[in-house]
């Protein structure tokens, strides 16, 4: 048995199939994604999703799905599934499944008297393209296949109707035809890897509803578009493809392709497996650019996500090439201190105190992992530079060094750290003045300087550096510590300081270099176990607060007034276990081992085989918000590879 399947009995529960979702992306920046029914519930879902560079270079969901139809005797069997106003489900295809796994790649038996059809799916790893295999196990009379393909030629963050500008023409390509829905689009291919009748019968298929967007508080209904259909026959034992794809493919070497594809798959056969695959699929190669999405299916680049996530993605699995390669690529778009926070090019947003200084931390990792710190200062220095001088001297957004050498940013409306949520023009929790995690990373990022410029033998940076280095501990002690209530507040501004506990003083716990000594350490980690440690990762916010949230869940305000407010993020839990490991050693790892396996179940929750960006802060800990988070992925990741060292 494969290490994650879905029996009949699960899958024909609507209840329990419809909230568990599958995705599949690759190096192009395409993804796949649906739920493992084939029943789509959120706008982002396709079968082909992909970045339109002749419209806004974002993504579009081209092929929303496939509706497959046996037809033995004259008789139709149709495996689809749409849900329509009032709760109806139309076809009620889910029926006819008997079971589905993700080993080797995501496959689905139907069966209905005496046919047995397997349904197997392959995103190709570097093309616009996905592949599905159809393959007749079981027949007792001649046996005919039709597919009729759902179109959309849409953002993903938009639903669309029908209107007037489709374009329903058509051309003829080898085994199958080509079709462009509206002006800038690239050209869609429907081909088959064995003659095919297509008979074109344009229709629009009115108010499929998607139940996730309608619980998110959004557009949740929408007209797809049906060219036609296609019709084969097929034997018993034979084997058909059907590609979608942006380019053309010789139909001669369509088998060829779907078993090369096959061949480079990471096995999904056990917990660590499916983590390093679901790692692959953040990463995007644009020409000589390489960069991290920050999760699926609506996150794009982000910079400070990028530079946590890194270590985790790559350098754990030994990747260091990738690894490297998204460190230029995100040099590229450094506009004087600062890294992108969202976009890139002229599309950036600066908005991140935090992301300039992960860069450092990145920097670190990837020096230490491949013992390069003697040539760092060489090839990073001048950037290294740049940014501490530019928060030193001051720059955006307020963010500035005070005379205690302990950074301060941020201003009204704006929310500069991790915890970024705005609702009606607000930040949530605006965290203006020092907060506590911005000038451990900077302590951080000082003494990493320091240590490379010093093999580099850089007196002056040295010089100049050094009683900075000095200043910052004694600050941030006195800044931000209180013996009584033995933690660090979150953050200072001016004469007040703020207590409430929140996870943002674990970093420093878990940084390489730390502003505070091994007994205060002791004491942060404790009050993070007593009151924010769950199964999932940390919470946000003390549930001893007022202002605590249980659930994330409802529109899209009230899932931002809670995504800091006390939901848990499982990312946190990498620093949380690093500083544990490196205050208890192999005491620890006990603890933290329990952890990381207790991860195990969510590989058949939410996102199948990969890790969500978010939990509720109360028991059972639901997953929310995107199905695959790149930092969740990473940190889990790490922690194991941090285990097997204190194993050792």
């Amino acid at each position: 048995m494969s290490y994650i399947n879905f029996d009949k009995s699960q899958l024909v529960n609507l209840e329990y199939s419809l909230s568990r979702e599958l995705l599949r992306s690759n190096r192009a920046g395409s993804y796949a994604s649906s739920t493992i029914i084939h029943c789509n519930t959120r706008k982002y879902h396709g079968l082909l999703v992909t970045p339109q560079p002749g419209i806004d270079n974002e993504n579009h969901v081209l092929l929303s799905c496939l509706d497959e139809t046996v037809i033995q005797r004259e008789v139709e069997f149709n495996m689809g599934i749409h849900k329509y106003p009032g709760g109806n489900f139309y076809p009620k295809g889910h029926k006819y499944i008997l079971d589905f796994t993700i080993e080797p790649i995501p496959t689905i038996s139907y069966g209905v008297g005496g046919v047995v059809l397997t349904k197997e799916m392959i995103l190709t790893s570097s093309e616009d393209r996905m592949i599905i295999k159809y393959t007749l196990k079981e027949a007792h009379s001649p046996t005919k296949i039709r597919l009729k393909p759902f179109l959309a030629f849409r953002n993903v963050h938009h639903v669309k109707r029908e209107n007037i500008f489709a374009d329903k023409k058509y051309e003829q390509v080898p085994n199958g035809i080509s079709i462009r829905m509206y002006y800038g689009y690239t050209d869609l291919f429907l081909q088959l890897s064995k003659p095919a009748e297509y008979i074109h019968v344009p229709d629009w298929y009115y108010n499929i509803e998607y139940q996730e967007e309608m619980e998110r508080g959004y557009d949740y209904q929408e007209d797809l578009y049906v060219p036609g259909y296609f019709e084969f026959e097929i034997k018993k034992g034979e084997s058909i493809y059907f590609v979608a794809g942006t380019k053309e493919i010789p139909v001669t070497s369509i088998k060829k392709a779907y078993n090369a594809e096959l061949d480079k798959r990471v096995p999904r056969n056990n917990f660590e497996n499916c983590l390093k695959n679901a790692a692959q699929q953040f990463i995007v190669k644009k020409g000589n650019k390489t960069e991290i999405i920050a999760g699926f299916p609506w996150f794009g680049r982000w910079g400070r996500d990028t530079f946590i996530a890194l270590p985790g993605l790559t350098l754990v699995n030994e990747d260091f090439a990738t690894c490297k390669n998204v460190i230029d690529t995100m040099i590229a778009d450094l506009n004087g201190p600062l890294f992108p926070n969202i976009g890139s090019g002229s599309q950036s947003s600066y908005n991140s105190v935090d992301a300039p200084l992960w860069f450092f931390w990145a920097l670190q990792q990837y020096a230490e992992f491949t013992e390069s710190k003697s040539s760092v200062w060489k090839e990073y220095g001048r950037k290294m530079k740049l940014i501490l001088e530019g928060y030193r001297e001051g720059t955006q957004f307020n963010i500035r060094m005070n005379e205690n050498s302990l950074i301060s940013a941020g201003e009204p409306g704006k929310a500069l750290t991790w915890m970024d949520a705005i609702v009606h023009g607000k930040p949530v929790t605006p965290r203006i003045g020092m907060p506590v995690e911005i000038n451990a990373l900077w302590y951080n990022a000082v003494c990493f300087s320091l240590e490379v410029a010093t093999l580099a033998q850089d007196t002056d940076f040295i010089n100049e550096w050094k009683p900075i280095a000095e200043m910052i501990p004694v600050s941030f002690v006195e800044t931000f510590w209180n013996a009584d209530k033995g933690y660090l507040a979150d953050f200072v501004d001016g004469k007040y300081k703020d207590w409430t506990v929140r996870p943002n003083m674990v970093f420093a716990t878990s940084l390489p270099y730390s502003p505070i000594d091994e007994e205060k350490k002791e004491k942060v980690l404790d009050i993070l176990k007593r009151e924010l440690l769950t199964s999932r990762g940390l919470r946000t916010l003390t549930p001893k607060h007022p202002g605590y949230k249980s659930t994330c869940s409802g529109d899209q305000a009230e899932r931002d007034l809670a995504y800091h407010q006390g939901t848990v993020w499982p990312w946190l839990l990498g620093h949380f276990a690093e500083g544990y490991l490196k205050l208890y050693g192999k005491t620890g790892i006990s603890l933290i081992q329990s952890l990381y396996t207790g991860f195990k179940p969510v590989m058949t929750e939410h996102g199948i085989g990969t890790i969500s960006e978010i939990y509720d802060g109360d028991p059972p800990h639901c997953a929310r918000g995107a199905i695959s988070q790149a930092w969740s992925v990473a940190e889990l990741l790490r922690i194991n590879w941090m285990l097997k060292q204190y194993g050792e």
